[in-house]
C-alpha cells in the first residue's frame, strides 16, 4: 500500500465494536476517510452509491468537535459520529450517537485500516522518562536481529530504515493506524511505540492490540494537563489495565509505582530493575564517561551508553526482547552494540580545550536531576559543571522554580535561558525560574534569554575537563516562539562554538 492510496470501507463495517446508542440513517454507505477536524472534510468521491468522509465530533482539550458538525456537513461529510445529536440533522447524512466519541474514533480508525495492530507485534512504552530511549533501543535491537521493525515516538517515526517526522509522542488515532498499516504492508513484524499519558487519556490508542506494555518510571510532569499527580499516574495505569491477557506487563521494580501499574491488569506481570528484586536484574560494575560495564541477567556486557538511568533503560529493552522470545545471548550481544536516542545524553568533546558538552532532553525536575547526578558521579574532582537550561512556555508552571533549584544545586555555574516560550514572554518564564533560587544560588547564576548566546557563553566559560550540560530541548531542531518554529539545534550551536 502506498502512502497515497485511497481506502473505501462500508460504514457498517468500521462501526463494529463501537456499540452505538442510537443510529439515524442507513449505515450501509461507503466511507473514504475518517476526519475529526471539520476543515479536513472533503466532498464525496464519485462512484456507485456515493462515498464521502465520516466526521467524528470529539470533545477535545481546547475545542469541542460538536460545535463543528454543521461545518463538517457543509464541507461534504456523509456521516457523523457524536455524543449528542445536533439540532439540524439533514436527512441525507447518517448520524450515530455514542457514549465516548474519542474512544470510538480509535476503534473505527483501526477497523478502517484493517486492524493492523492485530497482525503486528506491538509493544507500548510509557513513563515520564526513558520512553524514547527504550523504544529506540528496541527498534535498534530487533533490527540488528534481522526483524524489519517500526518505531513510533517523540524524535521520529521509522518504517525499517525509512524515517518519517514525528509531530506528537503518540499520533492521533487515524494517523496512528495509517502508520501501522503502512508498517505492516512494508514488511514490518515488530513495532515499538511510545505511549504518552495524553494519548491514553484522549483514547488515541483505543482499538489497538498490544503484545506488551513497559513502564519506565513516574515523576512530576504534565500537571498543566492532568491537574494532579494522581490523575497523571492513573492515566499511565489505564494503559496496563487495558492490556489483553495474552500480553506482558513489564514494570520497573525500582519505581514505587511499578506494582501499582500492575494492580488490575490481566496481562502477564513481569519486572526489571537494578536495585530491587526483579525478573530481569542488572548490576552496574563500572559507570564511566566511556560507557557502562554491566552484569545483566548474570552475564557481563559492556554498553556504549552512560549513566544509571541508561542501565535501567538497557535492562528494560533486554527484558522486552526476552519476553518476546529472543534467546538470552542473542539479546545481550545485540545490546552491547546499541546507541541511545538522539538528544539523550548526547555528548561532544572540544577538540582543543578538552571539555565535554552534553545535550539532553531533560525537561522535568526528575530527568534533570538524574542527568546531573550522573555527571557529578562521572566527572573528575577538579571539573566544574556548567548548566544551560530553561523551561517551556504554556506548560506546567509549577516545575519552573524546581528545575532552576535542581540545576543550581548540582552545578558550579548556571545559565538560565529561553527554551520553547511558545505564546509566553520568555522573560517572565525566566523570572519564574529565578524565584526558586536562594541568594547563594543566584550568585552563580547568569540569565541570558537568547539561547544561542547562552550556549556560546557556557563554551567560553568552560575550562579543560569541565562538563557543560545543555538541557531541555535535546533532539528538537526548532525553537517555538509565538506559534512559529524557528530553526534551532543545541548540538549544532555547540559544534559552531567549538569551531569558532
Amino acid at each position: 500500500m502506498s502512502f497515497t492510496e485511497i481506502m473505501i470501507k462500508k460504514f457498517i463495517e468500521i462501526l463494529e465494536g463501537a456499540t452505538p446508542d442510537e443510529i439515524r440513517g442507513n449505515t450501509n454507505i461507503s466511507i473514504s476517510a475518517i476526519r475529526f477536524d471539520s476543515r479536513a472534510v472533503a466532498a464525496g468521491l464519485p462512484g456507485p452509491g456515493g462515498t464521502g468522509d465520516l466526521f467524528v465530533a470529539v470533545r477535545g482539550f481546547a475545542a469541542d468537535g460538536h460545535n463543528f458538525i454543521e461545518k463538517a456537513i457543509e464541507n461534504g461529510a456523509v456521516a457523523v459520529v457524536c455524543e449528542a445529536f445536533p439540532d439540524k440533522m439533514p436527512p441525507d447524512v447518517v448520524f450515530v450517537k455514542v457514549k465516548n466519541s474519542a474512544e470510538v474514533l480509535g476503534k473505527m480508525a483501526s477497523k478502517f485500516y484493517d486492524s493492523p495492530s492485530q497482525k503486528l507485534t506491538l509493544v507500548g512504552i510509557t513513563g515520564t522518562n526513558g520512553k524514547t530511549t527504550v523504544a529506540t533501543l528496541l527498534w535498534q535491537l530487533f533490527t540488528a536481529l534481522g526483524h524489519k521493525s517500526g518505531l513510533i515516538g517523540t524524535v521520529e517515526n521509522r518504517i525499517g530504515d525509512e524515517t518519517i517526522a514525528a509531530t506528537h509522542t503518540t499520533p492521533d488515532p487515524v494517523a496512528l493506524n495509517f502508520l501501522l498499516k503502512n508498517m505492516l504492508d512494508s514488511g514490518c513484524t515488530h513495532v515499538f511505540m511510545e505511549v504518552s499519558s495524553h494519548a491514553v487519556e484522549q483514547k488515541r490508542i483505543a482499538g489497538l492490540h498490544f503484545s506488551g506494555g513497559v513502564f519506565t518510571n513516574l515523576t512530576h510532569d504534565h500537571l498543566d494537563y492532568h491537574k494532579t499527580f494522581a490523575n497523571y499516574r492513573d492515566a499511565k495505569k489505564q494503559f496496563f489495565d487495558d492490556l489483553p491477557t495474552s500480553a506482558f506487563a513489564l514494570t520497573n521494580a525500582d519505581d514505587k509505582n511499578g506494582k501499582f501499574m500492575q494492580q488490575n491488569t490481566t496481562a502477564r506481570k513481569t519486572s526489571f530493575g537494578l536495585k530491587n528484586t526483579a525478573n530481569f536484574k542488572t548490576k552496574i560494575l563500572e559507570n564511566s564517561l566511556t560507557g557502562l560495564h554491566l552484569q545483566m541477567d548474570g552475564v557481563e556486557i559492556f554498553a556504549r551508553m552512560i549513566g544509571e538511568f541508561n542501565a535501567s533503560n538497557l535492562t528494560a529493552a533486554y527484558a522486552v526482547a526476552r519476553e518476546l522470545g529472543v534467546p538470552k545471548m542473542d539479546a545481550l550481544t545485540a545490546l552491547s552494540n546499541l546507541q541511545g536516542a538522539e538528544g539523550r545524553f548526547d555528548y561532544l568533546s572540544h577538540p582543543t580545550k578538552n571539555f565535554i558538552a552534553i545535550v539532553d532532553y531533560a525537561h522535568t525536575p526528575d530527568a534533570l536531576e538524574k542527568v546531573l547526578e550522573t555527571i557529578q558521579k562521572l566527572k573528575k574532582k577538579t571539573s566544574k559543571i556548567i548548566v544551560v537550561t530553561g523551561a517551556g512556555g504554556d506548560r506546567d508552571k509549577t516545575k519552573r522554580p524546581i528545575m532552576a533549584q535542581i540545576a543550581a544545586k548540582w552545578s558550579d555555574q548556571l545559565i538560565l535561558t529561553s527554551d520553547n516560550p511558545r505564546t509566553e514572554n520568555p522573560a517572565q518564564i525566566l523570572k519564574d525560574m529565578e524565584a526558586g533560587l536562594s541568594p547563594e544560588f543566584l550568585k552563580k547564576t547568569l540569565t541570558i534569554e537568547n539561547r544561542e548566546q547562552a550556549i556560546k557563553t557556557a563554551c567560553r566559560l568552560a575550562q579543560p575537563t569541565d562538563v557543560i550540560l545543555v538541557a531541555g530541548k535535546g533532539h528538537e531542531k526548532y525553537q517555538d516562539i509565538m506559534g512559529v518554529k524557528h530553526p534551532f539545534d543545541d548540538k549544532k550551536v555547540l559544534i559552531e562554538s567549538f569551531e569558532g
